[in-house]
């Protein structure tokens, strides 16, 4: 019952909604393919965010992991990393997608979803990176001392000891980056890309209506991003609560 009752609604306004703001609404968000059309949208946003998310805590975690080392066979690999992150920090990201995409790519038939998590987590790694690193130098050095003190390795006094009170210092910056990351999908319809906003345009252009479109991609861009921040607050005060005991 219920599907059909949606599906008439794709076809036929409901009554009372032939006119004014409800038609508006009616025929930019619900009529035909346009709501799936931004949900597709949506699901585009999201797969990038967290896959590029992924890519770049692990290009970060390695890039800080090197530039804290004072290891001399490293020093070619901190040069390396220190341009890296002056580039990355220094390019706007829609220049670093097309990039990716007319110049490293060159080929309108490759992956254009696999460009773009590539691109975001290259992106994103020269950021978290100095998150990281940040949150390994807050870790005191005796913490350090005392792992290696009772017999653990560096790999596992870093990885039971310090990485774990690293991760937590920077969790809220990488909650941070992360709501970021997500938002900054919104240029991926440069590279031909239907993500919301994208979709949104397509919408536009059959209904000559901006408004509704925008105003409900914003929605749900902040639909998303606030629970996150919410979220991040509720656990940063609880791992405070923890410290303090």
């Amino acid at each position: 019952m219920i599907p059909l009752i949606l599906s008439s609604i794709r076809e036929v306004p409901p009554l009372g909604w032939e006119e004014g703001l409800l038609w508006d609404i009616w025929n930019n968000l619900l009529r035909g393919d346009r709501p799936f059309m931004l949900l597709r949208g949506l699901g585009i946003s999201a797969r990038i965010a967290v896959f590029g998310a992924m890519i770049g805590w692990v290009i970060g975690f390695s890039v800080a992991l090197i530039r804290i080392s004072k290891s001399k066979i490293l020093a070619l690999l901190r040069a390396i990393t220190t341009v890296y992150i002056s580039v990355i920090r220094g390019v706007p990201l829609l220049v670093q997608l097309m990039i990716w995409w007319f110049v490293i790519v060159g080929s309108a038939d490759a992956d254009r979803l696999f460009v773009c998590i590539i691109c975001f987590g290259v992106s994103s790694g020269a950021y978290v990176s100095e998150v990281f690193r940040a949150g390994i130098l807050s870790v005191d050095k005796g913490q350090t001392e005392a792992g290696r003190s009772v017999g653990l390795s560096a790999f596992k006094t870093m990885t039971l000891i310090v990485f774990p009170q690293a991760v937590k210092n920077a969790l809220p910056a990488l909650v941070n980056d992360f709501t970021i990351l997500f938002k900054d999908t919104s240029v991926v319809g440069f590279i031909g890309m239907v993500d919301m906003l994208r979709a949104a345009n397509h919408i536009t252009a059959f209904t000559f209506n901006s408004f509704i479109p925008l105003i409900t991609v914003a929605i749900v861009y902040w639909s998303v991003v606030t629970p996150l921040i919410a979220l991040m607050s509720r656990l940063e005060r609880r791992l405070r609560k923890s410290d303090s005991r």
